[in-house]
């Protein structure tokens, strides 16, 4: 790193960003002397790990932000972190869209829902989960127990029929009057206290209102009441008493191996473990125990929708006091405490959670062992079905969404050693196409992707230069969605590209899933439960999901363009630049004054503009 870059950097407070070559970002780190601290990484006497050595021989330029505090300077660094997925920093695996339970609070008449992002809008947020499956099922649960609406009916009271849910008791019925808008907002208040582990106030009103319903003889509404306390109860039976005391705790432990870590945590609430979480880390080869329970710590609550009034860590952690300033901040009405038990009842809470950890960790390894032995076998079956000289290790899969000819959206998904490389995923919109025409945008997209690979073979022959691995590598498979008509038309593209015969294509017919081959009247019918044909069904799936998303993204996103052509001081560059970091006007509404002040060429004033204009 030449000196007079170091030199340029200020004494103060903020973020710094360390990228290689190619210009990717390998590394955010935050400092309260960004000088001081880019500096010690080029002291020749320091005494550096193995991975910061590692990290500095990679270093071809150093971006930095400054900041006020060091406060800010660590929620500046978390939402780099989450944007830019560092290869040298320990982050989440798959943190983008955890999922979480949502009341809709500011609603007259609250629905519970599932969503993935949480939105300053009024409503309550309980998460974040590791399974959509875990939500359902928590779903469910408060469902019997507190039958709220599912319906998106206007609620007056007025209506002729409720409808069969109300029926079979998983609806109190709003919607014809059975119950009024306070004493349905009342239970949804104890739907919130229930998902927040605070069951004793729910049952000592619930034994009330029995009694009282019983005392005015109106034993029908005293035998509904009766059930819920039953269900409550059962449920509650459940949560094992771990504590007598009362204060609401997170209990943090991890295990780790050679190449990963998982952390477990245990929720509890008023003495009682209400439920448990755990979550695999990514970038842990190389770091220290402290550094992955620092990060994971950041990154969780970052993304955790309530905080506790404790959280007991197995050691101790730097920035411990600023990290609890931060937690302080965003609980708005308790204090957080960081603690690391050194005896008693606490430490064994976290003995517990290293234990589950560990337990946890070799599940899920077994469960990779497992994946593995099927995707060869996969690989082994469509190598024999398909009579291809190898197993397909590279298979490319393609599709094409649009709405009525709008907004058409093509995608192109890899999967290697028959596991999907997210990292290579390429989304395409389609240009010369008008209307809906799928056969000439999947020979647009083919086309696109394979003048890609024609350019990278030439510039992958300088001196130094790097092969894109997306477009620089053939596959040895294609799968396309649809069947002869678009398959006739993909294979036209290859011979244009002198690939015939070089590169194996088939298309996949969604209706019977039948295999369509060139040159080849029958259509190739897998057997029901082979693992070939789960492959194949789960590379055309998630084509079909990534190119939904990208023509959904692109519809959206049409919204917000317009939003900020209307902004002073926003341009090309800077919409671009709003657009990939937050997606659309959901997600940009969604944003905090000091994430938009940390897209480049932004500064306080215009990110306050923007908040303010799009509000």
């Amino acid at each position: 790193m030449p000196q007079v870059m170091l030199e340029g950097i200020p004494a103060k407070p903020g973020c710094y960003l360390m990228k290689d070559k190619a210009g990717r970002v390998i590394y955010v780190g935050k400092a309260v002397n960004l000088r001081s601290r880019v500096r010690s990484y080029y002291h020749a006497s320091a005494a550096h790990d193995r991975k910061t050595v590692e990290l500095v021989a990679r270093i071809a330029d150093i971006e930095w932000i400054v900041v006020d505090s060091e406060l800010e300077a660590l929620i500046l660094e978390m939402n780099l972190i989450k944007r830019h997925k560092p290869k040298y920093n320990v982050r989440l695996k798959d943190d983008k869209r955890y999922p979480y339970i949502r009341v809709h609070w500011a609603d007259p008449f609250p629905k519970v829902t599932m969503t993935r992002r949480m939105v300053n809008d009024g409503s309550r947020y309980y998460g974040p989960y590791t399974s959509v499956w875990a939500v359902h099922q928590t779903l469910d649960v408060l469902r019997k127990i507190f039958p709220y609406l599912t319906c998106d009916r206007t609620i007056t009271g007025e209506d002729l029929r409720a409808c069969l849910y109300h029926d079979i008791k998983l609806c109190l019925a709003p919607c014809i009057g059975v119950v009024n808008q306070a004493t349905y907002r009342s239970m949804i208040e104890d739907i919130c206290r229930f998902l927040e582990g605070h069951t004793e106030p729910i049952l000592e009103r619930l034994e009330n209102e029995m009694e009282r319903a019983s005392a005015e003889m109106e034993y029908e509404r005293a035998a509904a009441f009766r059930d819920q306390l039953t269900a409550i109860e059962k449920v509650v039976e459940g949560q094992k008493v771990v504590s007598k005391d009362k204060l609401d705790s997170d209990v943090i432990a991890f295990a780790r191996d050679d190449r990963n870590a998982c952390v477990q945590v245990f929720f509890i609430r008023r003495g009682k473990m209400i439920g448990r979480e755990y979550f695999v880390l990514e970038g842990t080869s190389q770091a220290e125990d402290e550094e992955v329970v620092r990060a994971f710590v950041k990154q969780f609550y970052a993304n955790s929708a309530t905080l506790p009034q404790r959280v007991l860590l197995p050691l101790e952690i730097e920035e411990a006091s600023i990290i609890e300033s931060w937690l302080n901040r965003r609980s708005g009405h308790r204090k957080v405490k960081i603690t690391v038990p050194q005896r008693g009842i606490k430490k064994e809470l976290v003995a517990m959670a290293a234990e589950n950890a560990a337990e946890t960790l070799n599940m899920l390894r077994a469960q990779w062992e497992a994946d593995r032995s099927k995707h060869v076998q996969a690989l082994s079956e469509l190598q024999e079905a398909l009579g291809l000289a190898d197993p397909p290790n590279r298979i490319e899969g393609y599709d094409i969404s649009n709405l009525q000819g709008t907004a058409a959206a093509g995608s192109m998904v890899i999967f290697e050693q028959g596991s999907p490389n997210k990292s290579l995923y390429r989304k395409f919109t389609i240009k010369s196409v008008q209307g809906q025409d799928d056969f000439a945008s999947m020979e647009e997209l083919l086309k696109r992707r394979f003048s890609r690979w024609e350019l990278s073979q030439e510039t992958a022959k300088g001196p130094g230069a790097k092969l894109d691995r997306a477009f620089g590598v053939l596959p040895e498979l294609i799968l396309i969605d649809g069947g002869k008509g678009q398959l006739g038309r993909a294979a036209d593209v290859l011979k244009s590209f002198g690939l015939e015969g070089k590169v194996p294509i088939v298309g996949l017919a969604k209706r019977h899933e039948e295999i369509f081959r060139l040159n080849r009247a029958d259509p190739l019918i897998l057997p029901r439960n082979s693992q070939a044909l789960f492959l194949v069904q789960r590379v055309r799936d998630e084509a079909h999901r990534f190119a939904l998303s990208h023509h959904r993204t692109q519809r959206r996103r049409s919204g917000l363009t317009s939003r900020l052509d209307t902004i002073q001081g926003i341009g090309p560059a800077r919409r671009k630049a709003l657009l990939q970091a937050f997606g659309d006007l959901e997600g940009l509404r969604s944003a905090g004054v000091g994430e938009i002040e940390g897209i480049r060429g932004i500064n306080r004033e215009l990110a306050e503009r923007v908040k303010t204009e799009i509000a």
